[in-house]
């Protein structure tokens, strides 16, 4: 156990964010470089060491955190990087952009503010670059046996890491022009520089993963002739077919899906364009959806330089505290403060957008909308609560309905589908075709970070035992596990 009394004599302390009026000039990442590590080691300590940690139910990774907390509150940050590499191949990510089910579940959440079992795990992975822990892992000997992976979001980042570590030859397949998936061009720089990933992705090269970008499967080579190819092919292609929003004036200029606006702003990071095509700046802007995406939209509207932020939701706004029928340890549904959201904005709930109001040029201008509210289950306009707000750039930020069908990689493949529209697959995550496998939201539906990456990792082993006939690779999931929710 870290520190006996801990959790009684200290109090739960986060990582410090940069001032406002400073972040929001720049497009770094919002915390104060370097502020955890003096705080990070009490506030390992905090961990109780629970006998039945609750934690490891939150996190679909089985991640070790009472082992970890234990070494980072010794300040032994080795030790630390081993336990957390031993369950997570890219804490760096799940760090800094996951919504930390762990720490819902922390027995010492019931009563008390629960272990920043987030920041640590972050603090530790920095730490272990900075001391260069982290190194390339290349496997001992070759199997002979090949693997195409088609995704490179972190569940196919995590299958192929896992395989090539196994001894397969691993290809890693890229329609956009950088590795990363939705975390290079989905997650703005402010939240998760991308350096991150640049640096494991070199990583995964020294230990021979090898990467294949500008290159889509189903429309530049045909899956079946892929699957010819490779002993085993990995469908990591995730569930990015934007859910739309289907009414009056959707189609005028300036209404655009979250995922056609933010992939242009980390290309302007990344150096690609000098100014967005589609950019916030000098316009009143309003972000349809209340989720993660709809705050990047929030903040990179922030930092664009927008008038005015609007963010809408037709849900009611949650509660600051867990709600009766919504007992620890499940995920409750809490209003959550996002950084984005600390930078201004409005955020207006139970209400829905009626119609698109455009000028004489097809752009919009205006948004129209009216409170709703729950009866007998369903979910009612209220009369007389009808409003227009301005709006000359609109983001649609309403989640994702399933994987890319349009490109023709399902029907290449011959591929079966489930009730839900995802990729079907059996309990070692293979479908209907000999050797072709699915990980992470394609087959899963719209999820978290931690989920892609254990589904990544839990498919390696599917492969692996496909390929050799057995494995000894973890497999922290199942298919059929769900987040424990109420």
């Amino acid at each position: 156990m870290a520190d006996p009394k801990g959790f009684l004599t200290t109090g739960r302390e986060v990582a410090q964010t940069r001032p406002v009026g400073e972040r929001v000039k720049d497009w770094n990442e919002v915390y104060v470089p370097g502020s955890l590590l003096p705080i990070v080691s009490k506030q390992a300590g905090r961990c109780m060491d629970c006998g039945i940690p609750f934690c490891h139910n939150g996190c679909p990774l089985g991640n070790l955190i009472p082992e970890w907390n234990d070494y980072a509150y010794r300040e032994d940050w080795a030790a630390a990087s081993e336990r957390l590499h031993a369950t997570n191949n890219f804490p760096e990510f799940t760090g800094r952009l996951c919504p930390a089910p762990c720490e819902s579940a922390c027995v010492l959440g019931i009563n008390q503010p629960a272990v920043t079992i987030k920041n640590v795990e972050v603090s530790i992975i920095d730490k272990a670059w900075g001391n260069g822990d982290v190194t390339p892992r290349p496997p001992e000997r070759l199997s002979g046996k090949t693997v195409a992976v088609i995704g490179s979001g972190p569940a196919g980042l995590a299958a192929a890491q896992q395989l090539t570590r196994a001894g397969h030859t691993v290809a890693v397949y890229e329609r956009a022009d950088r590795i990363g998936g939705l975390l290079r061009y989905g997650i703005p720089e402010f939240k998760m520089e991308k350096s991150h990933i640049n640096r494991r992705i070199e990583q995964m090269r020294a230990e021979g993963t090898k990467f294949r970008t500008e290159i889509e499967i189903g429309r530049d080579i045909d899956a079946a002739k892929l699957r010819r190819r490779y002993d085993a092919v990995v469908i990591a292609a995730g569930a990015t077919v934007s859910r739309d929003l289907p009414v009056p004036g959707r189609e005028l200029n300036g209404v655009h899906f979250a995922m056609e606006y933010l992939p242009l702003a980390n290309k302007v990071q990344e150096g690609d364009l000098t100014v967005s095509p589609i950019s916030a700046e000098g316009k009143h802007v309003v972000v349809i959806g209340g989720g993660d995406t709809g705050a990047d939209c929030v903040g990179t509207a922030h930092r664009q330089g927008a008038l005015s932020v609007t963010q809408l939701e037709i849900m009611p706004r949650p509660g600051d505290e867990r709600n009766a029928n919504q007992p620890w340890p499940p995920f409750p549904m809490l209003y959550k403060v996002t950084s984005a959201h600390e930078e201004g904005g409005e955020r207006v709930y139970s209400v829905s957008t009626t119609h698109f109001e455009g000028d004489e040029n097809g752009n919009v201008q205006a948004l129209h909308l009216v409170e709703v509210e729950f009866k007998d289950g369903k979910l009612e306009q209220k009369p007389g609560t009808e409003r227009v707000i301005p709006a000359q750039l609109v983001t649609l930020a309403m989640g994702f309905t399933g994987t890319d069908q349009a490109n023709g990689l399902v029907q290449q493949f011959g591929l079966e589908l489930d009730e839900r529209g995802n990729i079907a697959r059996d309990q070692d995550y293979a479908t209907n075709v000999d050797g072709v496998f699915v990980a992470g939201d394609a087959g899963r539906g719209q999820s978290l970070i931690v989920w892609a990456i254990a589904e990544g990792r839990s498919a390696a082993r599917g492969v692996d035992r496909f390929l050799t006939g057995a494995s000894a690779l973890p497999a922290p999931i199942r298919p059929t596990d769900r987040a424990l929710t109420v």
